[in-house]
């Protein structure tokens, strides 16, 4: 990816019973172990909501989708954390209802540029917010040569054009944020075309700019 990464670093404090209450209303089952709060990092294991064939289940995976192969030099695949191109056929296969994952985010930062660090990011009313993703399991890849082969639950999440807020920042791009129990329900199950309409600008308003992490 050319030009200043696309949200590769953002926050998670949502605690787990907190989740388990946002989705009450669904068979769910918690797999992910004592999740710590913090900063998540690509390449890092992260909590992901996603179908587990009765439900849905809170487990962490690799932040982190198979890059095309089209763009690897070496055997070693470090990953893509960020989709915008929908259209394409690698993506295409992990477009259904069963690939398809809520990622718990409660801030996610920008690069300011030029060593200035990073702005952050966080809902305006303090309300959750998941991104839009996506993932596979069971993915066999090189991510570090000093580890091989590894076998992996992978996830990355979509991105689309800024709203004002963050383009003021970041004029290329912004992840595909979710704040509506209806719109986490439709990602998580509607066909695609109607679930790609998920794929746009959070609503002006809905961020508000912060120093640190939250």
């Amino acid at each position: 990816m050319r030009g200043r990464a696309i949200c590769n670093l953002y926050n998670v404090t949502t605690t787990q019973e907190a989740m388990r209450q946002l989705f009450r209303g669904f068979a769910y089952t918690d797999k992910a172990g004592n999740l710590e709060p913090g900063s998540i990092y690509p390449d890092r294991l992260a909590p992901i909501i996603r179908h587990d064939g009765q439900g849905l289940e809170l487990v962490r995976a690799r932040w982190g989708m198979p890059s095309p192969p089209s763009v690897l030099k070496t055997a070693r695949d470090p990953g893509v954390t960020n989709v915008r191109n929908t259209s394409s056929p690698h993506w295409r296969r992990w477009l259904g209802p069963a690939h398809r994952c809520l990622v718990p985010v409660t801030s996610f930062a920008e690069p300011l540029g030029s060593g200035k660090g990073n702005q952050w990011f966080a809902a305006a009313n303090d309300v959750p917010m998941f991104f839009a993703g996506i993932e596979v399991r069971g993915w066999q890849s090189v991510r570090k040569v000093k580890d091989g082969e590894t076998t992996d639950d992978l996830f990355a999440f979509l991105t689309t054009a800024p709203n004002a807020t963050v383009g003021a920042i970041h004029p290329k791009a912004m992840p595909v944020i979710l704040i509506d129990p209806k719109e986490w329900e439709e990602w998580l199950s509607a066909p695609f075309v109607e679930a790609v309409k998920l794929q746009r600008p959070l609503a002006e308003g809905g961020l508000r700019l912060i120093e640190h992490p939250v």
